[in-house]
Protein backbone atom coordinates (compact mmCIF):
# COMPACT_ATOMS: atom_id res chain seq x y z
CA UNK A 1 0.00 0.00 0.00
CA UNK A 2 1.71 3.48 -1.12
CA UNK A 3 1.70 6.32 1.64
CA UNK A 4 -0.68 9.28 0.40
CA UNK A 5 1.18 12.05 -0.77
CA UNK A 6 0.81 15.53 0.91
CA UNK A 7 0.13 18.50 -1.56
CA UNK A 8 -0.62 21.96 -0.54
CA UNK A 9 -1.60 24.99 -2.63
CA UNK A 10 -0.17 28.30 -2.35
CA UNK A 11 -2.63 31.23 -2.16
CA UNK A 12 -2.13 33.98 -4.04
CA UNK A 13 0.77 32.12 -6.18
CA UNK A 14 0.58 32.95 -9.95
CA UNK A 15 2.16 30.61 -12.74
CA UNK A 16 5.38 31.60 -14.78
CA UNK A 17 3.72 29.91 -17.80
CA UNK A 18 0.42 30.25 -18.21
CA UNK A 19 0.12 33.02 -15.55
CA UNK A 20 -2.88 31.48 -14.02
CA UNK A 21 -3.22 32.78 -9.92
CA UNK A 22 -4.45 29.95 -7.11
CA UNK A 23 -2.92 27.14 -9.18
CA UNK A 24 0.07 26.15 -8.27
CA UNK A 25 0.67 23.32 -5.83
CA UNK A 26 3.59 22.24 -3.51
CA UNK A 27 4.93 19.04 -2.92
CA UNK A 28 8.10 16.41 -1.57
CA UNK A 29 8.73 13.73 -4.29
CA UNK A 30 12.13 11.21 -3.20
CA UNK A 31 13.20 14.32 -1.00
CA UNK A 32 12.97 16.89 -3.76
CA UNK A 33 10.29 19.92 -3.04
CA UNK A 34 8.24 19.93 -6.27
CA UNK A 35 5.79 22.90 -7.47
CA UNK A 36 3.54 22.05 -10.48
CA UNK A 37 0.40 24.00 -12.13
CA UNK A 38 -2.80 22.52 -12.05
CA UNK A 39 -4.08 24.57 -15.18
CA UNK A 40 -1.07 24.02 -17.77
CA UNK A 41 0.74 20.99 -16.18
CA UNK A 42 3.84 23.11 -15.54
CA UNK A 43 6.49 21.65 -13.19
CA UNK A 44 9.86 22.92 -11.46
CA UNK A 45 11.69 21.29 -8.62
CA UNK A 46 14.53 22.14 -6.32
CA UNK A 47 16.66 19.60 -4.66
CA UNK A 48 16.34 19.62 -0.74
CA UNK A 49 19.45 20.81 -0.29
CA UNK A 50 18.65 24.23 -1.40
CA UNK A 51 15.54 24.51 0.58
CA UNK A 52 15.60 26.69 3.46
CA UNK A 53 14.34 25.67 6.47
CA UNK A 54 12.61 28.75 8.33
CA UNK A 55 9.52 29.87 11.01
CA UNK A 56 7.76 33.07 11.47
CA UNK A 57 6.36 33.74 14.82
CA UNK A 58 4.44 31.22 15.89
CA UNK A 59 4.36 29.48 12.61
CA UNK A 60 6.31 26.54 11.08
CA UNK A 61 7.28 26.83 7.35
CA UNK A 62 8.47 23.46 5.99
CA UNK A 63 11.11 25.56 3.67
CA UNK A 64 11.26 28.06 1.41
CA UNK A 65 11.07 27.51 -2.58
CA UNK A 66 13.05 29.58 -4.43
CA UNK A 67 12.12 29.41 -7.93
CA UNK A 68 15.14 30.37 -10.49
Amino acid sequence: MSKRQRKRFVAGATCPNCKATDTIMLYFENNVEKLACVECDYTESQPQANVQSASRGTENVIGVFKPD
